[in-house]
């Protein structure tokens, strides 16, 4: 067994930070090496974390390290080719979410995982943290009753230099617009609390900023277990906000928060009758915000017990699912789109380019 695992991380950017900070949290983890197109940036990330080796290229880094585990934390556009070969090289590889562009590449992603032998994670820490895991155990046992009813709102501001980044507002290199870089990370904690999807209807508009993808979206989702949420998603949204709410038959359940949750931004309300059940919904004592140290914590305990990764990094497929049913959606004019259909698209599991209302103008 790996008495530490030998971690690399490919790109240096703000959210490289958080991966270095879990790994160096962890008591059987270490950060060995890095790279980035940029070496300056990447020689500065390495003064700043521990002084890990520098390496000019990832196949560099691959061929020199032979690294445990390679964390990804580069645009979208280039995971699957990254992913694929680290995987190869013998590593376990974590990616930042959107963990692809496509459905196909992801899917590419997960079969070089299992003909590695290894694992693939993907980072949707908004699943972490101990109040999500108690009010998931809540819904799963039916202490809550029957959830009826969500709303899904995401609603983030990014300014005209936010969309000047070279890389960013375009179908080729980004993958899609606010829906899949901002309303993905709900949608997957939304998912995470209330399990498979049935069908989708989405529209994608763009309102405001230069870009060749969407800046806002609505969609409506129905659950195979029968909820119904309606989502909204944004990047015009000058008071920011992340919010979750689940209505069920015995109470309502909110996280209001922005880019990560702790008790106090949940809340369980019991509807009438219910009051006295209430006392057995209370938040354990105990408090775990959500962040990207409890999820690679997870990960790693679970690689070097060579055991099943943790639910709060299974499943790399569902919420990307849901944003490209919204996509596939849109292009059909807001048509039902369910798994089944998903699963033969034959445009949107390659790509999720659609056409956007652009109502910059006004209405048209």
């Amino acid at each position: 067994m790996t008495t530490t695992l030998r971690c690399a991380l490919v790109g240096t950017g703000a959210v490289a930070g958080h991966h270095a900070r879990a790994v160096a949290a962890h008591p059987r983890a270490e950060l060995v090496a890095v790279t980035d197109l940029d070496p300056a940036a990447a020689r500065a990330f390495a003064e700043r974390h521990g002084s890990p080796r520098v390496h000019e290229s990832l196949d560099a880094l691959l061929a020199d390290e032979q690294p445990d585990v390679v964390l990804i934390c580069t645009p979208p556009g280039v995971h699957r080719e990254q992913a694929v070969a680290a995987l190869a090289a013998g590593a376990h590889v974590v990616v930042e979410k959107p963990p692809a562009p496509s459905l196909d590449e992801l899917d590419e992603m997960r079969a070089a995982a299992d003909a590695a032998g290894r694992r693939l994670a993907v980072v949707f820490q908004q699943r972490t943290g101990t109040a999500a895991a108690h009010v998931k155990r809540l819904l799963v046992s039916g202490a809550l009753g029957r959830p009826l009813i969500a709303t899904c709102q995401t609603l983030w501001f990014r300014d005209a230099d936010y969309f000047a980044v070279p890389w960013r507002g375009a179908w080729e290199t980004e993958g899609g617009g606010t829906t899949l870089g901002h309303g993905i990370h709900q949608l997957d904690l939304l998912a995470h609390l209330l399990g498979d999807w049935h069908s989708v209807e989405a529209r994608m508009w763009r309102l405001d900023r230069e870009t060749r993808t969407e800046d806002a979206s609505t969609a409506t989702i129905r659950f195979a277990s029968g909820v119904i949420a309606q989502v909204v998603t944004s990047a015009v949204s000058p008071r920011e906000t992340s919010s979750i709410r689940i209505d069920t038959q015995k109470a309502t359940v909110t996280v209001d928060h922005l880019y990560g949750h702790g008790h106090e931004n949940w809340r369980i309300t019991p509807a009438p009758g219910f009051e006295g059940e209430a006392a057995g919904w209370t938040l354990p004592e105990a408090e775990e915000r959500s962040d990207h140290a409890p999820l690679l914590r997870d990960v790693f305990d679970a690689i070097l017990a060579d055991a099943a990764l943790p639910d709060t990094a299974d499943a790399p497929a569902r919420s990307l699912e849901l944003v490209a049913a919204m996509y596939a959606s849109a292009a059909a004019d807001g048509a039902v789109v369910t798994p089944g259909e998903l699963a033969q698209h034959p445009t949107h599991r390659r790509s999720f380019a659609s056409p956007v209302t652009d109502l910059r103008g006004g209405t048209p």
